[in-house]
């Protein structure tokens, strides 16, 4: 594991504190028939009131038997057939730190439906606090006005996250109220069926239409940067995740092009990376572009204006940061 990872662990670890009550026993479970197919992290998790987080920490101490067989971390996701046995050893179980409630924090809701929230996200507004002392953030203060998202999904500081955007990055973020929507809108990100759409602001004249598929890989965890894999290097490297995006030129002035970006999969800075890498990279991206475009604005322009599946439908215009960089160009 590398050091920025180890870091990063050791930030969220706070949020898992001894408690004083523990648990001596082993604890077997059946598979009922209702549950047949579960995953076999969301299954501990559920019987054995944790989160998916410390669920899975569980299986990568080896602290989990499936049918007497011991189940390592790989295994989470594996679906349990009705009648499979689970042993849990004995463990302390964990204090999960939880966000805090901020009532007087700003809100805007785009859209909401039974089990979700379409958030309009500020730039520079973490989706969620690393610790419980942390402010500021959009799950703070959507628990002021819904505390019933605490605890869904990944629960404690996750608390109906379903996915996140960059700090710096603004516009229609999602939220679950209900565990069994933050499952179905997981699960449709995960299978790319969400229809996202953002506005970015890039250097240069562009094609007026394109698409692109390639790796990107995490390069290095703090500050976090992924680089893109060149495909001589793809049967070497660790980690390469595949991507895929298309976009279309709306507007050009200047040497600034306003183009909506439609990424089918989604990975740690995949649009400001892939399109550096295309030679048109974002201004006010301190990451990816050069000095200049880097100081073209006060932040990464990019904005998550759209996002679509099913009953979820939900737009954000572009703020005025954005629109004053664009008239500026």
């Amino acid at each position: 594991m590398c050091v920025g990872s180890v870091l990063r662990r050791a930030m969220e670890d706070r949020t898992y504190r001894v408690m004083a009550e523990p648990a001596d026993v082993p604890r077997r479970f059946r598979v009922e028939m209702g549950e047949a197919g579960r995953r076999l992290d969301l299954f501990l998790a559920e019987r054995l009131k944790l989160s998916r987080a410390q669920a899975r920490r569980l299986l990568a101490r080896g602290a989990v038997r499936v049918d007497g067989g011991r189940a390592s971390e790989s295994r989470k996701g594996v679906g349990l057939a009705a009648g499979t046995e689970v042993e849990v050893a004995p463990f302390r179980r964990p204090r999960e730190a939880r966000a805090s409630a901020e009532a007087d924090a700003p809100l805007v809701v785009l859209a909401d439906g039974p089990g979700w929230l379409a958030i309009d996200k500020r730039a520079g507004e973490p989706v969620h606090p690393l610790h419980e002392d942390e402010g500021g953030t959009v799950l703070g203060a959507a628990l002021a006005r819904h505390p019933e998202i605490q605890g869904v999904g990944e629960g404690g500081l996750r608390s109906g996250v379903v996915h996140r955007l960059d700090v710096e990055t603004s516009g229609v973020l999602l939220l679950a109220t209900a565990e069994d929507s933050w499952h179905r809108l997981r699960q449709a990100f995960a299978e790319h069926r969400i229809d996202k759409r953002y506005r970015a602001l890039v250097a240069g004249p562009i094609e007026p239409r394109g698409s692109i598929s390639l790796g990107l890989v995490v390069a290095r965890h703090r500050p976090a940067r992924v680089r893109v894999v060149p495909e001589s290097e793809r049967a070497r490297a660790r980690g390469v995740r595949d991507v895929e995006m298309s976009w279309r030129l709306l507007e050009t002035r200047g040497a600034v092009s306003l183009v909506e970006v439609r990424p089918v999969t989604g990975f740690l800075h995949q649009i400001r990376a892939v399109m550096a890498h295309l030679g048109h990279p974002l201004l006010g991206d301190r990451t990816y572009a050069p000095p200049g475009i880097a100081r073209a604005a006060a932040r990464h322009m990019l904005h998550a204006s759209q996002i679509r599946f099913e009953e979820v439908s939900a737009e954000s215009a572009e703020p005025a940061d954005f629109l004053s960089a664009f008239e500026a160009a």
